[in-house]
C-alpha cells in the first residue's frame, strides 16, 4: 500500500460515516485505514464493519478502553498497527475532498512533512451535508455551501480548484507549516525517529508539539493547505480544560528551548533510542 491513513474518533459515528464516504471516492484508493479509536462504544465497530467492503484493502481499528482523553496513546498505538511507509494523520471530523490522498502522495519527499489545514464549517451545514453532497462533491463547491447559508469570507479560497492559485497560496500564506492533526502526513521512520507522540500531554498542542521534535531532529516541512482539502464538521469539546493546555505550552517550551527530540513516553517506553 502507498499509504495508510490514520483517522482519530471517539463516539462520533454521524460524522465517521461521512468522512469514511469522503474516503470511498478518493482517486487514489492504494491506501488503507487505521482507525485510532480513543475508546468509543460497540457502535463505531458496528459501523467499520459495515464500510469494510467499500474499501480496496481494510479497514484497521485499533481501540482502547475509555479512560478520558488519551488521544497520544491510541495514536501511537495505530502508528504501530500501519502497514505502509508513509502515513496521513486526520480526524473523524474532517471530509477528505477525492483528491486528499493523491495530493498528499503528489507532494510526499523525502526529509519533510507536509502540513495541510482545513475548512470549518458550521454545525448547521455540518448536518446538513448528505451522503449523496459527498458523492458529488457538492459540498466542496463553494456556490453550494453559500446556497446552505454559509456567509463569504476570504477562507473560502481554501476550496479552490485551481492548481496553480493553490500553489501560489501555500507559498504566500503566513501560517506555519506545523504539524497538524486533522491534515499533516510524513514517512513512519521519521515519526519513530522521535518516539511518536507525546503521551504524557492531553488535549491542546500534542498534535504540534510531535513537529517540533522533527523539526529539532532535523525535518523540514511543505505547505499543502490550500492543495489537500478537507471540511471539519463542527462538534463540542468536552476535554479541552485550561489545566492541560497550559500543561502542554509548558512541555512544548521546554522542548523548543532544549532541542528535545526523544521523548520517553512515547510509543517505547524508555529515556533514549
Amino acid at each position: 500500500m502507498k499509504l495508510s491513513v490514520i483517522i482519530t474518533t471517539y463516539n462520533s459515528e454521524e460524522w465517521l460515516r461521512k468522512v469514511f464516504i469522503g474516503y470511498s471516492i478518493q482517486t487514489d484508493s492504494d491506501f488503507e485505514i487505521v482507525v485510532a479509536d480513543d475508546g468509543s462504544t460497540f457502535k463505531t465497530k458496528e459501523l467499520i464493519d459495515s464500510f469494510s467492503s467499500k474499501f480496496k484493502n481494510p479497514i484497521v481499528h485499533v481501540w482502547h478502553e475509555d479512560d478520558g482523553f488519551q488521544k497520544p496513546s491510541i495514536l501511537n498505538k495505530a502508528i504501530l498497527a500501519s502497514q505502509s511507509d508513509y502515513l496521513l494523520f486526520t480526524d473523524g471530523d474532517c471530509i477528505p475532498r477525492k483528491d486528499f490522498v493523491a495530493t498528499h502522495l503528489k507532494h510526499k519527499e523525502e526529509g519533510y512533512f507536509l502540513s495541510g489545514g482545513y475548512f470549518k464549517l458550521p454545525m448547521s451545514i455540518s448536518e446538513k451535508i448528505t451522503e449523496q453532497d459527498i458523492l458529488t462533491q457538492n459540498c466542496f463547491s463553494i456556490s453550494w455551501l453559500k446556497k446552505q447559508g454559509l456567509a463569504f469570507n476570504f477562507k473560502l479560497t481554501k476550496l479552490t480548484h485551481n492548481k496553480w492559485l493553490a500553489t501560489f497560496m501555500n507559498w504566500i500564506t503566513p501560517t506555519k507549516r506545523s504539524w497538524n492533526g486533522h491534515n499533516s502526513s510524513g514517512f513512519k521512520k521519521d515519526i519513530l525517529a522521535v518516539n511518536g507522540f507525546n503521551e504524557a500531554m492531553k488535549y491542546g498542542g500534542l498534535d504540534r508539539e510531535l513537529g517540533e521534535r522533527m523539526f529539532n531532529n532535523g525535518m523540514l516541512s511543505k505547505q499543502i493547505r490550500y492543495s489537500a482539502i478537507c471540511l471539519h464538521l463542527d462538534h463540542k469539546r468536552s476535554y479541552a480544560t485550561q489545566e492541560s493546555i497550559a500543561k502542554n505550552k509548558a512541555i512544548r517550551s521546554f522542548n523548543k528551548k532544549n532541542k528535545i527530540t526523544w521523548i520517553p513516553d512515547g510509543i517505547y517506553k524508555k529515556a533514549s533510542p
